[in-house]
């Protein structure tokens, strides 16, 4: 059965290009996100772990950690960092973990048979402190995925969690959020003190909380 939201993040122990993790344990209070690869020494994977060794300031500024996943070997994926570091200028410092045996995959529903029966498609997976899923995005295998989105949705989740409000399509950090429609009108002068503007009855926007 797929994971959706709401549901405890798996735990699972494996070897990585980090060594062996704990997953819950490498986690600790942070977030986290885990994402597949549908193989290494494939181009639009080696992109995108490139990208995500990119961001590793963006990441760490979010107390997130970020663990990869496909079904090769660690011999594999430590020759594969290599070409990674060289055709995308970086340096890859977060773990592949090695899923030759899909344990990992199939705990996380990231094979999807009708697709493959032996590789994975481009999963992501939020996690919060608490180890529960918040948010799973899905690709095929031909599309590369936007980081961009990613850090956003990140973003998001990370301030939702904090403060009752909710974010509206295409919002960016800084932009104005949404007060939930369980919030009585008369309780939001008091609960939203930057002040807030009505459009309708159930469309209510006041600045960002933390900004």
């Amino acid at each position: 059965m797929s994971l959706r939201i709401g549901d405890n993040a798996p735990n699972f122990t494996a070897q990585t290009t980090d060594g062996e993790i704990n997953f819950h344990e490498w986690l600790g209070d942070n977030w986290g996100i885990i994402y597949s690869h549908p193989a290494d020494f494939t181009p639009v994977c080696t992109t995108e772990l490139g990208r995500t060794a990119q961001l590793k300031d963006e990441f760490k500024k979010r107390e997130t950690k970020v663990a990869a996943v496909s079904t090769d070997d660690l011999n594999s994926h430590n020759g594969w960092i290599n070409d990674i570091n060289e055709t995308q200028n970086t340096k890859v410092e977060f773990p592949i973990i090695a899923d030759d045996d899909k344990k990992v995959s199939t705990l996380y529903g990231m094979i999807h048979p009708n697709f493959s029966s032996t590789s994975t498609v481009r999963s992501v997976y939020f996690i919060d402190p608490n180890k529960k899923i918040q948010a799973v995005i899905t690709y095929p295998a031909s599309t590369g995925r936007n980081f961009a989105e990613i850090l956003r949705v990140l973003d998001s989740l990370q301030l939702t969690a904090k403060y009752n409000v909710a974010t509206p399509v295409d919002w960016e950090v800084g932009q104005d959020v949404i007060i939930p429609p369980s919030v009585a009108q008369e309780d939001v002068e008091a609960k939203y003190p930057k002040g807030h503007r009505i459009i309708k009855p159930y469309l209510r926007y006041t600045p960002q909380p933390n900004k």
